[in-house]
């Protein structure tokens, strides 16, 4: 049986991805003299010494302001107490360029900044604790509300992981280059890889169209998911590992022959169960890449990882939909369904 795959297609993610990764990326750090000596060590650590030849970064104090270089990718103002914080990030801004404020003294860099008629954005604020629209997803821990805040092992974590999820949002076209530069930047590249694939693959898994015809969109997404996470860690995937995509991809059949054995079983719930498969699949298999990439793995074991995480979060999925409480969830979306397509149908007069 053929694979439901268009080689050519994931070849070119494959290519795309690492010509991405070797983008020239350019990054200016400005440090207040005024900010914490932990906070100040921690993202000079972050950016020192990026990995390959293709980024340059650019270390100043503002002693007397900042001077905004427009070819940055982005840039970084590592700020205390200086009143002058928020006018040199809004003249980075006016250059083009977008500036993540790094501190431990969240309140106290607003209240400057507002103070001074140039306040910075509340998602532009980055800190060891959760800020108003700042990023990641993830709970802020339990730390004193004392500024500075003391820079824990979690608190360090936590705060190279919202840098890490800012960079990605602020420079999209250049997150590859930046994850494939500064380590920080790569687990919150992949993890919004992976949500957003996830989705993608639960929509997809939603529709309800011929049998079969969305396996080829679901694989390729899942294929170029992949690329992004593997090329972000330095191990991208290229033609000599052909073998090892066909594996990967032929990981979807298992997946997708679940579902839509379903889909025949109970038309309306299978459809439910399979978006939520393809969602499980795709995240599973995401998730495997980031712990095995982490733990020192190379691409040329990637196939057999995301076999066995995409086959267990199959049979997962098949073993909920056997049990009771999984029909029983069948039963209730086979009869909201059947609700939903009364009211849509049209009242006779």
């Amino acid at each position: 049986m053929a694979l439901p795959v268009d080689i050519p297609a994931v070849l070119k993610a494959a290519t795309d991805a690492t010509d991405k990764a070797n983008e020239p990326v350019s990054v200016s750090v400005w440090i207040d003299d005024t900010a914490a000596a932990d906070c100040i060590a921690q993202v000079r650590g972050a950016f020192a010494s990026p990995e390959g030849t293709n980024a340059r970064v650019s270390l100043s104090y503002m002693d007397n302001g900042v001077q905004p270089r427009s070819e940055d990718d982005l840039a970084v103002i590592v700020a205390g107490s200086d009143a002058g914080v928020g006018r040199a990030a809004a003249d980075i801004r006016a250059a083009g360029v977008p500036v993540m404020v790094a501190t431990t003294s969240p309140d106290a860099v607003r209240e400057h900044a507002d103070a001074s008629g140039f306040p910075i954005p509340d998602g532009d604020v980055i800190a060891p604790v959760r800020t108003p629209g700042a990023f990641p997803r993830a709970k802020a821990p339990a730390l004193p509300a004392a500024e500075p805040i003391a820079l824990t092992e979690q608190a360090k974590s936590l705060l190279n992981e919202r840098m890490g999820s800012w960079a990605v949002a602020a420079a999209p076209e250049k997150r590859l280059a930046l994850a494939h530069a500064f380590p920080f930047v790569r687990r919150p590249l992949a993890m919004d890889a992976i949500n957003s694939t996830a989705l993608q693959n639960a929509g997809i898994g939603l529709l309800p169209i011929i049998p079969g015809a969305d396996m080829p969109i679901m694989t390729l997404n899942q294929a170029k998911m992949l690329m992004q996470i593997a090329t972000a860690y330095g191990q991208p995937l290229d033609k000599e590992r052909i073998p090892e995509l066909v594996a990967l991809i032929g990981n979807a059949f298992l997946c997708r022959m679940v579902a839509r054995s379903l889909v025949k079983a109970v038309p309306v719930a299978g459809l439910v169960i399979s978006g939520g498969i393809g969602f499980a699949a795709t995240e599973a298999v995401g998730r495997a890449a980031i712990e095995y990439f982490e733990a020192g793995g190379s691409a040329a074991g990637l196939a057999n990882v995301a076999k066995t995480a995409a086959a267990e979060a199959a049979d997962a999925a098949h073993r909920a939909g056997a049990t009771p409480l999984g029909q029983r969830a069948i039963k209730a979306a086979k009869g909201a369904a059947r609700g939903a397509v009364g009211l849509l149908r049209p009242k006779r007069g």
